[in-house]
């Protein structure tokens, strides 16, 4: 018989009864051996006196099993329903207390995994409701263009413009997933940020190659003031792509004829990289926002931009263990300050 499968009540009856025939073995024993007949009658009122001890130790032993039971399965539906925190015990000495420690501690693990999961899902509606929000516009005026174009007879003029239209909407739609992509790609972790001992001059080449035509168009200056010999540790691809976005808004939000610069300043723990405009500025109630993803200021809807790339550059910052702040004065222009640690 394997012992599991064992009844309490059994093995209760088994010890009564192991115990009572031992020592009415050994009352025979000594009585055999001294011929006393008082040896033979003490041996009852032992046994008698045994038995009760055990029926009351066993009680107490079943009360306590049954009110930890009953505290193990409470705290268990508190695990499976999370609706409140399990009582947690002061006593530390006991095997029962031992368990119900460990499973504390395994509910406090689904907790923070039912956390994360339910951040997650916010996310994911988050991004879900952000991208139909920035697709509706152009595939509305996607729509109303080929529905001009397939009903109304159009000259040759207006036809090219419609066709421009219809191009400028579907580089935004392509510029649009391409940074969700990115982004996407990024958080969830299938790109991973190596930092490896790089000069930084290149990766600030890297960066400002991507808007030399653009400034250019409107007649910005951009300089940079870089130590031609300073390297350190960070992932150029990535910082690449964080300091492009930050020099395309500088660009973007800047009058013709303005000008941007990039400075570099060794601090002791972190590389300091200022990225100055002398565009429009910022309002002070907008900049803690203009970091969130797909955040646009009203009056700047009608340049090119989803409102992801300053979002997409505190990431990749953020992953390298640095920060970005920013200071601006509305018509004095802007600096992004980004702070990457030397390793």
């Amino acid at each position: 018989m394997r012992l599991e499968r064992i009844s309490v009540k059994r093995v209760f009856l088994l010890a009564c009864g192991g115990m009572a025939v031992s020592m009415l073995a050994i009352c025979a024993v000594l009585f055999t051996m001294t011929g006393e007949l008082w040896v033979l009658m003490a041996g009852i009122p032992l046994i008698a006196c045994a038995l009760i001890w055990m029926f009351l130790l066993t009680l107490f032993l079943s009360k306590r099993l049954s009110a930890f039971a009953r505290e193990l399965c409470w705290t268990m539906d508190q695990m499976i329903s999370g609706s409140e925190n399990p009582v947690r015990t002061a006593d530390s000495e006991t095997l029962f207390a031992r368990i119900s420690y460990r499973l504390l501690r395994l509910y406090d693990i689904m907790q923070e995994n039912r956390r994360k999961v339910d951040e997650e899902r916010q996310e994911l509606q988050m991004l879900v409701s952000d991208v139909s929000h920035q697709v509706k516009t152009p595939v509305s005026n996607l729509k109303m263009v080929t529905d001009t174009l397939l009903t109304k007879p159009v000259t040759e003029e207006e036809r090219r413009e419609f066709l421009q239209g219809i191009r400028s909407q579907t580089d935004k739609l392509e510029f649009l997933f391409q940074s969700l992509v990115r982004t996407s790609r990024l958080e969830i972790g299938t790109i991973r940020l190596e930092k490896k001992d790089s000069p930084l001059i290149d990766t600030l080449a890297m960066a400002c190659s991507g808007i030399v035509y653009a400034a250019e168009k409107k007649n910005i200056s951009v300089t940079v003031d870089c130590p031609d010999d300073l390297r350190f540790f960070h992932d150029s691809k990535w910082t690449a792509e964080a300091l492009f976005n930050l020099l395309d808004n500088a660009v973007k939000y800047t009058q013709a004829g303005g000008s941007v610069s990039v400075s570099v300043e060794q601090w002791e723990m972190y590389v300091k990289l200022d990225v100055s405009d002398t565009g429009k500025g910022i309002p002070e109630s907008n900049q803690a926002a203009i970091f969130r993803r797909f955040f646009r200021e009203e009056e700047v809807h009608g340049e090119q931009g989803v409102g992801i790339g300053l979002y997409l550059a505190r990431e990749i910052i953020t992953r390298q263990g640095g920060y970005i702040k920013v200071t601006s004065k509305v018509g004095r222009g802007s600096t992004f300050s980004v702070f990457l640690p030397w390793r």
